[in-house]
Order: C-alpha cells, then structure tokens, then sequence
C-alpha cells in the first residue's frame, strides 16, 4: 500500500498509487506523489512518466474519514490535505518530462487535479471523471477540469457533481486513447515509450515550452480556489456537508 515507482521499460518511469479500497489519498499520501513525479522527473534516464493506481479505480480525493477522525483538530487536517493536494498536482504539472496518466475506473475530486494537470491522457472504456466537491463541502479543481472540457460544460459538471464517461472527454480531445479495462497498462506503456524515444534534452525542452504558453497559471488559479474552500470551513457549511456525507455513505 502506498506509492511506488518501476521502470517497466526504458526510459519509462511507472509511479503507481495504491491506497485500499478506493484511493482516496491520506496528506502524507499526497506528499508521497508528489515525491515521487518529481524523483522520477528529475532521473535523467527517465524521458516519460506513467502514473497509474492499483484497485478499483485512479483516484477517489482526499481521505475524508482522515478528517472526521481529526474534528477537534480538522483545519489541521484541512490544511494538509490543501497543501498535500497543490503539492501533487504541481508535481505532475512541472515533471520535467512528460506526464502520462492511465486511468481505469473513477477519477474524482483530486484525481482531477492530476490527470488534469498531466500531459497524456489514456483511459478505460469504464472510466468515470468529476469534481463531486459540493456534495463533500469542498471547492477546488475547477481550473484542472477546465482544461478537460468547455467552460460551460465544467460548470455545468462542477455544478451538478456529475460524472463524465472516458468517452465523451476523448470526443473532446482530453483523453487521447479510450481501450478495454484489460489493455489500459500496455497502452498508456504504448504512448510512454513513443514518447521516450525522443531525445531526453530535447524532451524537457519542449515540456518547459509547452508549460510555459499555457494560458491560465495553474498554480495561482488553484490556490485562488482553496481560498474559498477555507472560507467553507470557517463558516461551518464545509462541516455540515461533509457530515451529511459521511452518514449517507455509512447508511
């Protein structure tokens, strides 16, 4: 259980998430992610980077229960959940090389942030994408979604908590290959490895290039939406979802 990082080929680094039952990640995890892109990033064998998870599905967010068992303490719990999560999503984003996520089943809240943030995108036919923040008292990951579909369809989606299908983002242009659950891992591998051939120096050029045309600061416009989430919990509304959420779950 945890974070793990393979070189299943070459010039391909594998970082794997797997946090039972569903992944929905603890801060330390988080901050675990985070070290370990930026480590395989910063391997100058390494020329393309595949994050994938273990079990049900990619990425479920942040480990609410981990915040429930801290009520005396939960702007702590808050806070580190906040920062682990900017800590992630950075990473993906500034990995000196490309970024590849294989994602297979749900990839919700803060799975957002890192496939949104990632270069390469490859997907299970049962894959299930969305920010179900309002039903868990959160804000955030908007900016993440809007780089996967329309404006109007992010809000439209950030608004209802619905899901989007692997599907309708490849209809988009977000997801560039949609396979059977059975073939995910060899064809996010598939797409890594073409990736890898190319020069290593050249590669890292073009992924600074390339991140530093991109339209909106991703790193300012997410933390501009935390702020937000923060005034949530402040004024109590955060909790009372959240709690709500918690008996329905438990039901």
């Amino acid at each position: 259980m945890g974070v793990s990082t393979s070189r299943p080929d070459k010039g391909v680094a594998l970082v794997t998430v797997d946090f039972p039952p569903v992944n929905a990640l603890p801060v330390q995890g988080w901050y675990d992610l985070a070290d370990a892109v930026r480590a395989a990033g910063r391997d100058q064998e390494v020329h393309c980077v595949v994050l994938a998870a273990e079990g049900r599905g990619f990425n479920a967010g942040v480990d609410i229960k981990e915040m429930q068992r801290e009520h005396g303490t939960r702007h702590r719990a808050l806070i580190g959940a906040n920062h682990g999560c900017a800590e992630a999503f950075s990473a993906v984003y500034t990995c000196e090389v490309p970024v590849v996520a294989a994602v297979a089943g749900f990839c919700l809240g803060g799975g957002i942030g890192l496939v949104g943030n990632a270069d390469v995108i490859v997907a299970s036919e049962d894959a299930a994408f969305g920010l179900p923040e309002l039903d868990r008292g959160a804000l955030g990951a908007a900016t993440h979604l809007a780089r996967l579909v329309p404006q109007h369809l992010m809000r439209a989606l950030y608004y209802t908590s619905r899901t989007v299908t692997a599907d309708e983002l490849h209809a988009h242009g977000s997801v560039w290959k949609v396979v059977p659950r059975a073939g995910l891992h060899d064809a996010a591998l598939a797409v890594a490895r073409e990736i890898a051939a190319k020069d290593g120096s050249l590669i890292r050029l073009a992924k600074a290039a390339i991140n530093g045309i991109d339209p909106v600061d991703v790193h300012r416009s997410y933390r501009f939406e935390q702020g937000f989430t923060f005034e949530a919990n402040l004024s109590g509304v955060a909790d009372r979802v959240r709690d709500g959420f918690g008996r329905k779950g438990s039901s």
